[in-house]
């Protein structure tokens, strides 16, 4: 894709690194938490001596003398069989990254679609679920269900930095980025390049995404289509299954011919509004908005690994419970969804685990022994009463 350079394009960024952005940029990292990368040194040993780590950064980054640190391959669960791969930065990488994110990332904002709502202040899943529930209403009522494929781990280095220098002059910045990118993975003791994709863990990462998208968003836009999406995960609200088809196509030839990237063919669907389809942890269709299999699944297992039979049933437990259980249903329960249901069934499960937990078995009579009451008096929190309390409010 060749990019039409900005006829005013933004210079002297570096000059913009002060230390009251490096300390700005240390508190987002720091409030985000996460583990070492593959120095081992945590936030916690960062901070000990914050002052000098923060000048000494400072200094390389605007001296160009800034070298990152490979990244450290770690998995998380995607799904019951399924694992996604990190790239975990080092802390000063993080920082280093979240100070050019944040200088770059008022320049890019104002160009950004009004339906993309993945990583960008002020927006959230919330409300990308609430402009496809609205188109709905409106009479489209066919929807393009779009998967990219492996979007983070193939979008192309040549691309973003194209899309970024078309707005930024700044060649050390430029080149900071580029370093980002390039920076490789340690898994097994190898070190391997990343010449393609950003790193899934990367602070800037989500921003470059958008940067990469935005493409599609307007290029949608210029064709009349409808739509909403929350970085790579989107879809497309049309009228008729003819329009939906021809929007798949332009989905095709945009990613394909302009961006570098393929639809993954297999997640991938037209469906009528009528039949329910997935999108952003919710299975939503015209008789509900519900946490989607995969989703309630993700949430059991969670449990699951804090209720096993051979541990002890202490207040650390409940805690720990407390904050998945509030977590999971501040996401799913809101004024557009049909969970309640849904959330009494998970409280009846949630019980049962607490019942094996404490007495290393499974047998009915326990639920006398040990009353729904007596669990909820631990402080266990329950998912329907959270439910209808968000409701009062």
């Amino acid at each position: 894709m060749i990019v039409e350079p900005e006829k005013f394009k933004v210079h002297s960024l570096t000059g913009r690194i002060t230390l009251k952005l490096m300390m700005q940029a240390f508190k987002a990292v720091k409030k985000n938490r996460g583990a070492a990368g593959l120095d081992k040194v945590t936030i916690q040993m960062f901070e000990k001596n914050l002052d000098q780590n923060l000048a000494a950064l400072m200094r390389d980054l605007k001296s160009r003398a800034y070298e990152p640190i490979p990244l450290r391959r770690a998995y998380i669960e995607k799904g019951k069989y399924e694992l996604r791969p990190l790239g975990i930065p080092a802390v000063r990488c993080r920082v280093a990254q979240e100070v050019v994110r944040r200088l770059i990332a008022p320049i890019f904002e104002p160009t950004f679609h009004n339906d993309s709502y993945g990583y960008r202040k002020g927006r959230n899943c919330h409300m990308a679920i609430v402009r496809v529930l609205k188109l709905a209403r409106g009479g489209y009522r066919v929807v393009v269900d779009a998967d990219v494929k492996a979007f983070f781990d193939s979008i192309s280095h040549e691309l973003i930095m194209e899309l970024v220098a078309a707005r930024i002059a700044d060649g050390n910045i430029l080149g900071l980025i580029q370093k980002f990118l390039r920076s490789g993975v340690m898994e097994d003791g190898v070190l391997k390049p990343t010449k393609v994709g950003v790193p899934q863990g990367g602070v800037i990462s989500p921003l470059l995404a958008n940067i990469v998208l935005n493409h599609l968003d307007w290029q949608l836009h210029a064709q009349g289509c409808k739509f909403a999406r929350y970085a790579d995960d989107f879809v497309l609200m049309c009228k008729t299954m003819a329009q939906a088809e021809k929007a798949l196509d332009l989905i095709r030839n945009i990613l394909g011919l302009d961006l570098k990237l393929e639809l993954n063919l297999k997640k991938t669907k037209v469906v009528k509004f009528s039949k329910g389809f997935q999108f952003l942890g919710f299975d939503i269709s015209s008789y509900s908005v519900r946490m989607r299999s995969a989703s309630e699944e993700k949430f059991k297992m969670s449990i699951r690994k804090l209720t096993k039979r051979s541990h002890n049933l202490d207040a650390e437990v409940v805690v720990k419970l407390n904050r998945v259980i509030r977590g999971t249903v501040n996401y799913f329960h809101t004024p557009f969804s049909t969970t309640l249901t849904q959330f009494r069934n998970l409280d009846a499960w949630i019980r049962k685990r607490i019942r094996c937990m404490k007495f290393k078995r499974i047998w009915v009579t326990d639920n006398r022994r040990m009353k729904n009451q007596h669990i909820y008096r631990l402080g266990l929190l329950s998912c329907r009463e959270l439910c209808l309390a968000v409701k009062e409010r």
